[in-house]
């Protein structure tokens, strides 16, 4: 086989499938169409409507573009199955049913950003940075009928710094699960569509020796990856300063991690945080605010946690300094 005996339909939405959708056509692979969401409404008014990242990108490189409402509606299916695809690659998309994934020759398969069985789901950055990883990586699997569960054909690592932050780790992927895309087609290719794979079962819960692996799961569990809501991005302060610092960067900068700021007389307003530093202060009084002339400090359950970046309710995102600049007796607020 060749890489032009392919007939490839992508599916995705966000940017971050875009470099992967990109990688296929800048190396000449034969993507017959492409399936996203449809076009969202935004705005105001919520008149007008947003064609995904992979749209915009599908349309100007010529690319068929559908966008089914529901994945089992038998007119998608028929006119899906019309593009005579022998493959499937999917990217940052939704959940399929078997009459799609099932469909080509040589199967569907899917590019996770972390190293599976290690946070399935629909958050696997996010939650890997919260959860304090010092690496992560990207897997390419063949879709079955549970999330996330199929034979894996490939994987490979990426380093979390720790002060790498959801953007860092989500741009590093990005770039990698394009790499490891094309990295199995050519053992699809070589392998006359059938490469060798792995299932899960047999695999360990991360690319680290079984100690440390075993250091990573819950309960003798691999991690999850859950989709993440407004009440998933709540600071618990009665944590250490650690646990905290991770939460922040793995919700920075989007959705963001939130808390409550009370003031004096009671008001509460919503506060943004995006970035902190962490020292070896300790703390005194959990959710205790204190500052100097350039530093705005939380007690956590063991240390202070300094505050860099943060964004009142209803105003720009700034840093400790601008904000101190603004409040006045801020050591008597508190967040909870």
């Amino acid at each position: 086989m060749t890489k032009e005996d392919l007939r490839i339909v992508f599916m995705g939405t966000p940017e971050f499938a875009v470099e992967t959708l990109k990688a296929l056509v800048e190396n000449a692979y034969n993507v017959v169409a492409v399936v996203t969401q449809p076009d969202k409404p935004v705005g105001r008014h919520q008149t007008e409507m947003q064609p995904s990242a992979v749209k915009q990108y599908a349309l100007e490189h010529g690319l068929p573009v559908l966008q089914p409402e529901k994945m089992k509606d038998p007119a998608f299916v028929d006119e899906l199955r019309s593009y005579n695809a022998n493959l499937q690659v999917v990217v940052a998309f939704r959940m399929l049913p078997e009459v799609v994934w099932a469909m080509p020759e040589y199967g569907t398969f899917n590019v996770h950003a972390a190293l599976l069985p290690q946070y399935r789901g629909a958050a696997p950055i996010n939650w890997a940075v919260i959860n304090g990883e010092t690496q992560t990586g990207v897997t390419t699997f063949f879709l079955d009928h549970d999330i996330d569960t199929g034979r894996i054909i490939m994987q490979l690592p990426f380093d979390i710094p720790d002060d790498a932050d959801v953007e860092y780790v989500y741009d590093g992927l990005m770039h990698l699960g394009a790499d490891i895309c094309l990295q199995t087609l050519e053992r699809i290719v070589a392998a006359d569509g059938h490469p060798e794979s792995t299932p899960q079962d047999n695999v360990k819960c991360s690319a680290r020796p079984e100690d440390a692996c075993k250091a990573r799961m819950v309960n003798g569990q691999c991690k999850t990856a859950p989709k993440i809501f407004k009440e998933t991005c709540e600071i618990n302060w009665q944590q250490p300063a650690k646990r905290v610092y991770d939460f922040v960067r793995g919700l920075s900068p989007y959705p963001g991690a939130w808390t409550t700021l009370v003031a004096p007389d009671g008001r509460e307003t919503v506060l943004k945080i995006f970035r902190t530093t962490k020292t070896d202060c300790k703390a005194d009084g959990v959710g205790a605010i204190s500052a100097d002339r350039k530093h705005l400090y939380v007690s956590t359950a063991d240390c202070l946690l300094q505050i860099d970046e943060l964004q009142l309710a209803g105003k720009k995102r700034m840093d400790a300094v601008a904000f101190l600049n603004g409040m006045k007796d801020i050591e008597n607020y508190f967040v909870r």
